[in-house]
């Protein structure tokens, strides 16, 4: 285990106890299904980010932005993504902030990935893919200041087609967690991506990485269950999870009151420090 670990965690670990909440809001802001009253405007994703931000951010330790929704808008998508993260940035600098890029490519495409999201956008985690090894994602792991979060077992439908293929006698994402927590994470400034939508598989992961905090997707609209994550998932201090709703809270009628209710249960197996 890592002597110390990085700024970015220190940040998110302080968010966490702060306000006792293990809550990511994922602001995947599909313009396609924005309210009514947004597509009016100037600059609609992000004031529609804007709106769901402030009624959330009593509630939440981290945002979860993924590019994909901005992106494909072209210039105006990227834009508001910059706005939206210069927002945060300045009105809530204590929230963990994770652009859920999945990249993963050779050094030098790295290096330029590393520099549009966390330097440009100021991100404090991103998502990586570790399936070109750590060479490729070596820039990434030197960011002592920042947070990489890698790909174990995802939350999707059909993440076994590859993830559960065995290899000495162990699945993929087993291997992955293992080779993270042992020799990619020597600066601590390591997560792992272990989906709400299997459970077993979860806690195998908190078995294996021990404190490492988790980037848990698929609460909410994916289905995973919120109860059942807290009680395979969480570490020994009653930390190490961020978990992750999306559509369940951002398209919701009340997002105020979801974020709400999901902290409320999260409460209950928290405690205080």
């Amino acid at each position: 285990m890592p002597k110390a670990i990085s700024l970015a965690l220190e940040k998110l670990n302080d968010r966490v106890n702060k306000i006792n909440s293990l809550l990511c809001v994922g602001l995947d802001s599909d313009f396609n299904r924005l309210p009514s009253q947004f597509l009016t405007k100037k600059h609609p994703q992000f004031e529609f980010n804007r709106w769901i931000i402030e009624q959330t951010h009593s509630y939440v330790c981290a945002y979860k932005p993924n590019p994909a929704f901005y992106e494909a808008r072209g210039y105006q998508g990227w834009l508001e993504l910059e706005m939206t993260m210069q927002y945060l940035q300045s009105y809530y600098p204590d929230i963990f902030l994770i652009v859920d890029a999945k990249r993963g490519d050779i050094g030098s495409t790295s290096e330029q990935y590393l520099m549009a999201v966390l330097d440009k956008l100021g991100a404090d985690a991103i998502t990586l893919s570790p399936y070109l090894g750590k060479i490729a994602i070596k820039p990434f792991l030197a960011r002592k200041d920042k947070v990489i979060i890698v790909l174990a077992r995802t939350s999707n439908p059909g993440a076994e087609e590859f993830q559960d293929l065995m290899a000495n006698g162990k699945p993929i994402w087993q291997h992955v967690a293992k080779q993270v927590v042992t020799d990619w994470n020597s600066l601590g400034n390591c997560m792992l991506v272990a989906g709400a939508t299997y459970p077993h598989e979860l806690k195998i992961i908190r078995q294996i990485v021990g404190e490492m905090p988790l980037l848990v997707p698929g609460v909410g609209a994916q289905g995973g269950d919120l109860k059942v994550v807290l009680q395979v998932g969480l570490n020994s201090q009653n930390r190490g999870l961020v978990i992750n709703s999306s559509r369940g809270i951002i398209f919701a009628k009340d997002p105020q009151n979801e974020a709400k209710k999901i902290q409320a249960t999260m409460k209950t197996f928290l405690g205080t420090n």
